[in-house]
């Protein structure tokens, strides 16, 4: 809104500008050829929308969640807070993330970016296909008990094509959620089994005054090692998702 007026308080400027005869800059915004297209302007609001929520967008309707949660109960189970970083976490994800969604983008790209850009369909078609094709992602791995929960609370129901964003996004939200905890608790079983030894063989020998967590360390910091837990955990997080 405030870019409209903007602009027409510019064109404005230019026709009284223009009155007094001196140099006029004109600057024409306007709609597409088909009504049903949504005019220049109102494109670069929602593109600027967009820019803003990208990070919203990445974190929630792709499978970054259930990464950055999963590396994070890694962390935390070895008992390593500062290795890797909160960065080398992050960006693993991230990166993992985009191996995850490519064949989806993919789709996005053939399907609605570039008929749009040739002008064979209108932008709010190319929001649709956009839309059926992250709707399709997100269900794969959606608990159909999530997807019945929201659609209870909000007091409505239907077959999944005809689900709306507002159920399937906080659905696929929360068992993204319970999926990564799942894994996470498996994560720290075998951690949890040898800080449990150290503290039993340092009590049964009279050290109690011993820290455990500086002898449970090495050793698993070398279980991890032994069963090349980084390339188990990577394979385990992409196998988790259904595309």
């Amino acid at each position: 809104m405030i870019l409209l007026l903007f602009l027409q308080g510019l064109a404005h400027g230019n026709q009284s500008a223009a009155t007094v005869g001196n140099p006029t800059l004109n600057l024409n915004i306007t709609g597409g050829e088909n009504p049903e297209d949504l005019g220049i302007a109102i494109q670069l609001v929602i593109f600027m929308t967009l820019l803003t929520l990208a990070p919203s967008i990445i974190m929630l309707m792709t499978s970054f969640t259930r990464m950055v949660i999963v590396l994070g109960f890694v962390r935390s189970a070895i008992g390593i807070q500062s290795a890797p970083s909160n960065q080398i976490v992050i960006g693993l994800a991230l990166f993992l993330t985009f191996f995850i969604m490519t064949p989806v983008w993919e789709k996005v790209y053939e399907k609605a970016l570039v008929p749009y850009m040739d002008k064979e369909i209108t932008s709010k078609q190319a929001l649709s296909v956009t839309g059926g094709y992250m709707k399709t992602f997100m269900l794969k791995q959606t608990r159909e008990k999530d997807i019945e929960f929201f659609l209870g609370l909000a007091g409505s129901s239907g077959s999944q094509e005809e689900l709306p964003m507002r159920i399937v996004i906080p659905s696929f939200i929360l068992s993204e959620l319970r999926t990564a905890f799942q894994m996470g608790f498996m994560i720290f079983v075998p951690f949890l089994i040898i800080d449990f030894l150290v503290a039993s063989t340092l009590m049964s020998m009279g050290m109690m005054m011993m820290p455990p967590a500086i002898i449970s360390l090495p050793f698993k910091v070398l279980l991890f090692v032994l069963v090349d837990g980084w390339y188990l955990l990577v394979r385990s997080l992409v196998e988790s998702f259904s595309l």
